[in-house]
């Protein structure tokens, strides 16, 4: 007869918690511990807190958290130095860069072509509404982009042009010409051994200084196009590991078969590395979403900057705690849901290997 389901998952807790009396007594002590954590924790962000009021001095009495300073500036944490009367705009183009991004998730979408036109479509869309001038409405120079929207605007950019740059950059590492593998190997060694703050500073300061005005562009792309690069050159890395991880054989067997070099490439090898790489790679894309707040050290007005704006007056200085709490959780939304994506890929690639 077979034990009750309750037993299934209490012993395993028992052999674990309460083994012996010192593990039961940490157990006990650790428990109420996070207990008393969590009551306070609740205390202060919900019972205690004041929620919808403007006025400061209600703030000051209360007993926990002042999350008025988000129902009073989160225009200015959302949508920066974007103007006020055109918010809309950046609403929606923040909305069509999220839409891009979940349906490039749906695997109706994992054609080439398919895939293409998503992106071209969506970019298209949120350069349309936030310049404005493309489409007949009121010009908004770069500039003045911020918040929300250009942090997604980035780091979807980045992952979008360093994607597939990195698999180039691999590829030519590869590559039986010792004139290219042993050059990309040095750029690819020289901009690890970077960090990503000095590549942003050279592209946002530097190259301006070097190069004439016409061939400078906006500093937003400017910015984009290190980022993607930095991206690029650990893409790669993680990308050879997936290539070694593919038996040699496999190419053998390919040219047995009577395949031609691209299409071992991308019929044999190409499923496999992305499958062993994908660890890596979501690890590498979730590290470049929260990479893209150091954007506000070379005056891009991304969401951490609009937030550190948000309480930079006096009346709400005391409550930069509620703002930071508010940004990290809309951090933690994005990297959360990445994360799950990556479990559930893996999950996937597992299940089409078996």
């Amino acid at each position: 007869m077979s034990a009750p389901k309750s037993d299934w998952l209490l012993k395993p807790l028992k052999q674990r918690l309460f083994r012996s009396p010192s593990d039961t007594l940490l157990t006990l002590l650790l428990g109420a511990l996070l207990l008393y954590g969590l009551f306070v924790t609740l205390n202060w962000a919900i019972f205690g807190a004041v929620w919808s009021t403007e006025d400061v001095a209600a703030c000051r009495e209360a007993k926990g958290a002042c999350w008025s300073v988000i129902d009073a500036r989160h225009r200015l944490i959302l949508f920066g130095l974007y103007p006020y009367e055109l918010h809309w705009r950046s609403t929606l183009a923040c909305a069509a860069i999220i839409a891009t991004v979940v349906f490039s998730c749906l695997p109706f979408f994992w054609t080439a072509k398919r895939l293409t036109s998503l992106w071209i479509l969506g970019f298209g869309t949120y350069y349309a509404l936030m310049e404005g001038s493309l489409i007949g409405l009121q010009q908004v120079t770069t500039d003045q982009w911020g918040g929300l929207s250009l942090t997604l605007f980035l780091f979807s950019s980045v992952v979008l042009i360093g994607m597939p740059m990195g698999l180039g950059l691999a590829l030519a590492r590869r590559s039986k010409l010792p004139v290219i593998s042993r050059g990309v190997s040095v750029l690819i060694d020289f901009i690890r051994s970077l960090p990503l703050l000095t590549t942003l500073f050279t592209a946002a300061v530097v190259v301006p200084i070097l190069l004439p005005s016409w061939l400078q562009g906006d500093k937003i792309w400017r910015v984009i196009l290190a980022f993607s690069l930095f991206f690029a050159c650990y893409q790669a890395e993680v990308f050879r590991g997936g290539f070694q991880a593919v038996p040699k054989g496999q190419m053998e067997a390919g040219r047995a078969l009577g395949l031609r070099p691209w299409q071992i490439l991308s019929l044999v090898l190409l499923p496999q590395v992305f499958r062993h790489a994908l660890p890596g790679t979501i690890n590498m894309v979730v590290m470049t979403f929260k990479e893209t707040a150091i954007v506000i050290i070379i005056g891009l007005f991304d969401v951490l900057a609009s937030a550190n704006a948000a309480f930079g007056t006096g009346e709400w200085a005391p409550y930069y705690m509620e703002v930071y709490a508010f940004v990290g959780l809309i951090y933690w939304t994005f990297i959360f849901s990445l994360g799950q994506y990556g479990a559930y890929l893996e999950r996937r690639m597992a299940v089409v290997s078996h």
